[in-house]
């Protein structure tokens, strides 16, 4: 199997990515502040306003400006392709993001229409144009493994997430109407899976083995990257469309693939060599939340309405899917990044920090072991939510508050350094 060759030198200046991330953190604490101390009334129910804010915060307002500073980083290093525009539009993602994802949670937390449509004007426009950056640099990428594959095309489903999304938005803020029920099944598919599934799986191919030094997806599956997920969720949306009232059979065949494709992740990390890293835990934990979000999938249809599954799957999606492989790229990916800087551009005898003294593993595995604690109590909160809501929330919080110190700590590194070295951190080359 052919695999993409790393192309270093095309690496983007820090300051470029480091825009999307350094904020991210942030707005994940804020999602659990609001499961802690918001409103308790309809906890765990999806549709409660709290659920619906705290769901905004996590997916649009962190996740989305982690992934596309990901993509800013990994187009030109991965698939040797600049992105146009990366300048301007960088210093704006989790602006824009994070602004749109607190309109939206006041129109959800408030009930009325403002937000929405703040979210609309703001958000809808600006991730469409990034969508499309994504998507013109992605018709330049050389598509020869499952990583570039889904760089070529990712932008397609950022802009779907968007449209689908905007369209209940403004059927909730009053500007137009639409069927709710499909459009926002069409909405969840498209973002937890055609996006956020497919370009985390897609990304874990290449970063993974690197990292943790597992081996590489089988060329079998990795042919079907991402190509397989689409095909199938296209499928999915179809009948979703036509057949609404077959949706729940409709998803099987994709919900499998998924399964296969976490089994097979599960069995490379659990083999990995580099089992001591405080990131490692974070992708088991993430396969095997994948293979719980579809076995609840799966066997939703025979479960009983009391029964709190789809709080138990959106947060296995969000947060062991998510959040949790996120944090533990951004541990190797920010350092990294700084650590290549460093060495390209400071003369020598300059001495460079070493990646582990930008952002410590001891306090990486502290971290780490606090987000899953958080994590399990946030699956368990269905069972008592009064009593859990408040440790479960907190604790999120506290995780995430943490991984923004260690990211501010290493920007901290990286400008002392370069200080040390004679070239001062505002230089254009910096």
């Amino acid at each position: 199997m052919k695999a993409a060759q790393l192309k270093y030198e095309n690496a983007p200046r820090p300051s470029v990515v480091l825009g999307c991330l350094l904020p991210a953190p942030w707005l994940g604490a804020a999602a659990g502040l609001l499961v802690a101390f918001g409103p308790a009334d309809g906890l765990p129910f999806r549709f409660s306003p709290t659920v619906l804010a705290a769901v905004h915060l996590l997916a649009l307002g962190m996740l989305v400006p982690v992934m596309v500073g990901a993509l800013f980083q990994m187009m030109p290093v991965v698939a040797g392709v600049r992105i146009r525009g990366t300048a301007g539009l960088a210093p704006l993602v989790a602006l824009i993001a994070g602004s749109t994802a607190l309109g939206l949670a006041g129109g959800f937390l408030t009930g009325r229409p403002l937000g929405f449509r703040v979210a609309i004007m703001l958000g809808a426009p600006f991730l469409s144009l990034v969508g499309l950056a994504l998507l013109w640099a992605g018709t330049r990428v050389a598509a020869i493994d499952a990583t570039t594959r889904t760089l070529a095309c990712i932008g397609a489903a950022l802009i779907a997430t968007v449209a689908t999304g905007a369209a209940l938005a403004g059927a909730l803020g009053g500007q137009w109407q639409v069927s709710l029920g499909p459009t926002l099944q069409l909405h969840v598919a498209v973002g937890l899976v055609g996006w956020l599934a497919t370009l985390v799986a897609g990304v874990a191919t290449t970063v993974v083995p690197m990292f943790w030094q597992t081996r590489r997806l089988p060329a079998s599956l990795d042919r079907f990257l991402p190509w397989g997920i689409w095909l199938l969720l296209l499928g999915y949306c179809g009948v979703v469309i036509d057949l609404p009232q077959l949706a729940g059979a409709g998803a099987v065949p994709l919900l499998l693939f998924l399964a296969a494709l976490a089994v097979v992740g599960l069995q490379g990390v659990l083999r990995a060599r580099r089992r001591h890293d405080p990131g490692w835990r974070l992708w088991v934990a993430a396969c095997l939340s994948a293979l719980g979000a579809v076995a609840l999938s799966l066997a939703a249809p025979a479960l009983p309405g009391a029964v709190a599954y789809p709080w138990w799957i959106g947060t296995a999606v969000l947060v062991g899917c998510g959040v949790l492989p996120v944090t533990a790229m951004i541990g190797k990916i920010v350092p990294f990044l700084i650590w290549l800087r460093l060495r390209r551009r400071l003369p020598l005898p300059a001495r460079i920090p070493a990646m582990q003294a930008m952002i410590s593993p001891g306090q990486q595995r502290w971290q780490a072991n606090l987000l899953l604690l958080a994590y399990v109590l946030l699956l368990a909160l269905p069972l008592a939510p009064r009593w859990l809501a408040l440790p479960g929330g907190a604790l999120f919080a506290a995780a995430n508050v943490w991984l923004g110190l260690q990211l501010l700590r290493a920007v901290r590194c990286f400008r002392r350094t370069m200080i040390a070295g004679g070239l001062p951190p505002r230089h254009p080359e910096a």
